[in-house]
C-alpha cells in the first residue's frame, strides 16, 4: 500500500511539471513537432506508471489472499486444538507408575527328621495305614530366580473420588506354574495371589476407590481389592521412603473389602497427625449351599480397627485389633490341590473352626541416620466343635478335637542405618513367635517362609545400595541392589496354620507323632537373596 502511494504521487508530480511547462515551451517559440514529442513521451511515462500500479495491486491482492487463507487455518487449527483439549485433559487425569524387580535366592533347610529315617509318603484310604514309604532327607535349593513386574495407576473421577490400582506379575525363570515349596508349600490361593510366584500372567494386585473429604469432613469410604500387604515397617527392608500398605506387617493378607476412616491433627508438632479406620473383608466366599450337602459352611470375614495413632515424619505408631470370623481350615487353592491333597492334609472336607482374634502395634523412628522399629502381636483362637491347634495322632486314636482357647504372641525389632553419602543402608531385624502364635501373612515375600509366621527365631542382615545410573527422569524413579541372608531357627511345627496342633521340634515323643504322619517340618534354614529393582 505505501508503495501504490509513492507511485500515484510521482504520476501527479509528473503531469502537474507537464502542464506546467506547456506554456513555457509555447511562450519559447517552441515548434509544434516538439510539443507533441513531449506530450507523447509524458504520456508513455504515464502509462508505465500505470502498469506498475496495476502490478503492485496485484502483489497486494495476492497478499491479502494469503493472509487471509492462513487466518482461516489458525482459526481451524484453534478449533481443532479446542476439540482435543477434552481428550488432552481426559489422558492427563492418569497417572502411571510402576517397578520391576529382577531376584536370586539360594535356600537350605535342615529338616526335623534325622536324614534316612523312613517316613510315609502316602496313605491307604480304607485303613489308614502307611501305603508307601520313603526317606527323610534335607532340602536345598541352589538357585531360583523370579521376575516381578508391578504398574500402579491412579485417576480422579471427580473431585473427591479417585481410583487406585496396580497390575503385577510374579514367575520364577523357567516355569510357568509355581515351583514346589514355595511359601510353605501352599498352592496359590486369593491371601496369597500376586504374592507367589506362578506365571507370567498380569493379575489385579490392588484395586479400589476413595471417596474423599465426605460431607466436607476428613472422613473417607474406600472399597475393593484392598491395599493390605507389605505394611509398616516392611518398607525400611524394601528401600521405600513411605508405608505401603494400610495394616502392619503381621497382617500381610490381599483381600477385598472396605474401608470407613476419620483423620484428625493433634495440633502438637511433635504427634503431626492421626487417622482411624474400620475396616472389613472377606477371606472366603462359600458361594450356595444346600442342606443335601449336610455340610453347612459360612463365609470368612475379617473385620477390625487400624490406627495410626500420630504420624510425624519418620514417628510413627499404629495400632490394629481384627478378628477372623468363621475360620476355613483351608481356603479355596487355585490348582486342584484341594480336590486331592487338600482333604488329606487338613483333615477332611472343607469347614469352619471358629474364630481367631489378632492384635498388634508398630512403632518406628529415626535418629539422625539410624532407622529403627518396635513391633509386637498377640493372637487367640476361639474353636468350635471342630477345634484349632488338634492333635492329628491322638484323634487318629479316638481323641477329641482341642476347643480350648490358645494364646500367642511374637515381638519384632529392626534398625537401618544409611549412608547417605555412599548410597548404602545397613538393616538387621529379628522376631521371635510362641508355639501357638498365628500370623495372617501369606502374602509375605519372603519366598519360602513367612519370617513373620515363625514359631521360633528368624535373623536378617540386608545391605541396600542406591546404583548410580545418572539423573531421575521421573520422581518415582529409583535403582538399586539389596543383597540379604535370612536365618529361620523354628522351636514348633506349622506355618500359617491353626490346623494342627504345633509339635515340639526338641522333644523325641513329638518328632516320633510327625513321622507317623508322615511329616517332616523344617528345623533351620538359611536363605540368601539379592535383587536388582528399578521403580519408574
Amino acid at each position: 500500500m505505501v508503495k501504490t502511494i509513492a507511485v500515484l504521487r510521482t504520476i501527479t508530480l509528473l503531469s502537474s511539471v507537464g502542464l506546467a511547462t506547456l506554456p513555457a515551451v509555447a511562450l519559447a517559440g517552441s515548434s509544434q513537432a516538439d510539443l507533441e514529442r513531449k506530450i507523447g513521451e509524458l504520456s508513455r511515462q504515464l502509462e508505465e506508471l500505470k502498469a506498475q500500479v496495476g502490478k503492485q495491486n496485484e502483489t497486494i491482492n495476492k497478499q491479502n489472499a494469503t493472509i487471509t487463507t492462513y487466518g482461516d487455518k489458525v482459526n481451524s487449527m484453534d478449533t481443532m486444538l479446542e476439540e482435543k483439549s477434552e481428550n488432552w485433559d481426559l489422558a492427563s487425569r492418569f497417572q502411571f507408575s510402576g517397578d520391576f524387580r529382577a531376584r536370586g535366592d539360594y535356600y537350605k533347610a535342615s529338616n526335623a527328621l534325622p536324614n534316612g529315617a523312613p517316613i510315609p509318603t502316602s496313605f491307604d484310604p480304607n485303613t489308614g495305614y502307611p501305603a508307601t514309604w520313603g526317606r527323610a532327607s534335607d532340602q536345598r535349593n541352589d538357585t531360583i530366580l523370579t521376575n516381578r513386574l508391578r504398574l500402579n495407576m491412579k485417576a480422579k473421577a471427580t473431585e473427591n473420588v479417585e481410583f487406585k490400582g496396580r497390575l503385577a506379575m510374579y514367575k520364577a525363570w523357567g516355569m510357568e506354574t509355581t515351583p514346589d515349596g514355595l511359601n510353605g508349600g501352599f498352592p496359590v490361593f486369593d491371601g496369597s495371589s500376586t504374592r507367589t510366584p506362578s506365571d507370567s500372567a498380569l493379575y489385579v494386585d490392588r484395586a479400589y476407590v476413595n471417596w474423599n473429604n465426605i460431607g466436607g469432613l476428613p472422613m473417607w469410604f474406600s472399597i475393593g481389592r484392598r491395599p493390605t500387604s507389605d505394611g509398616p515397617p516392611a518398607q525400611l527392608r524394601m528401600n521405600n521412603e513411605e508405608r505401603m500398605a494400610t495394616p502392619v506387617a503381621y497382617m500381610d493378607y490381599p483381600f477385598d473389602g472396605l474401608t470407613l476412616g476419620y483423620g484428625y491433627d493433634w495440633g502438637i508438632k511433635a504427634l503431626g497427625e492421626g487417622r482411624i479406620r474400620f475396616c472389613y473383608g472377606r477371606g472366603f466366599e462359600n458361594g450356595l449351599q444346600s442342606e443335601a450337602s449336610q455340610i453347612w459352611n459360612d463365609d470368612t470375614d475379617f473385620a477390625g480397627i487400624s490406627w495410626d495413632v500420630f504420624q510425624q515424619g519418620p514417628r510413627f505408631l499404629n495400632i490394629q485389633v481384627f478378628g477372623a470370623f468363621n475360620l476355613f481350615n483351608y481356603p479355596a487353592f487355585k490348582s486342584d490341590f484341594v480336590n486331592y491333597a487338600a482333604p488329606q492334609m487338613f483333615g477332611g472336607e472343607r469347614k469352619n473352626l471358629g474364630n481367631i482374634y489378632h492384635t498388634s502395634a508398630v512403632y518406628m523412628d529415626k535418629y539422625k541416620d539410624l532407622n529403627y522399629f518396635i513391633s509386637g502381636g498377640w493372637s487367640r483362637t476361639s474353636p468350635n466343635e471342630n477345634g484349632m491347634f488338634n492333635d492329628r495322632v491322638a484323634m487318629m486314636m479316638g481323641g477329641s478335637p482341642n476347643t480350648s482357647s490358645e494364646n500367642g504372641y511374637s515381638i519384632y525389632a529392626g534398625i537401618r542405618y544409611d549412608i547417605d553419602r555412599y548410597g548404602l543402608k545397613l538393616g538387621a531385624e529379628y522376631n521371635y513367635g510362641s508355639r501357638y502364635w498365628v500370623s495372617f501373612s501369606p502374602g509375605n515375600d519372603d519366598l519360602y517362609m513367612s519370617k513373620l509366621a515363625t514359631r521360633g527365631n528368624a535373623y536378617e542382615l540386608y545391605l541396600i545400595y542406591d546404583l548410580p545410573t545418572g539423573e531421575m527422569i521421573s520422581k518415582y524413579a529409583k535403582t538399586f541392589v539389596r543383597l540379604g541372608w535370612q536365618h529361620y531357627d523354628y522351636n514348633y511345627s506349622g506355618y500359617f496354620d491353626w490346623n494342627m496342633q504345633p509339635y515340639d521340634l526338641s522333644s523325641a515323643s513329638d518328632i516320633a507323632k510327625l513321622q507317623m504322619m508322615g511329616q517332616n517340618p523344617v528345623k533351620s534354614a538359611d536363605q540368601v537373596y539379592l535383587t536388582f529393582e528399578v521403580y519408574f
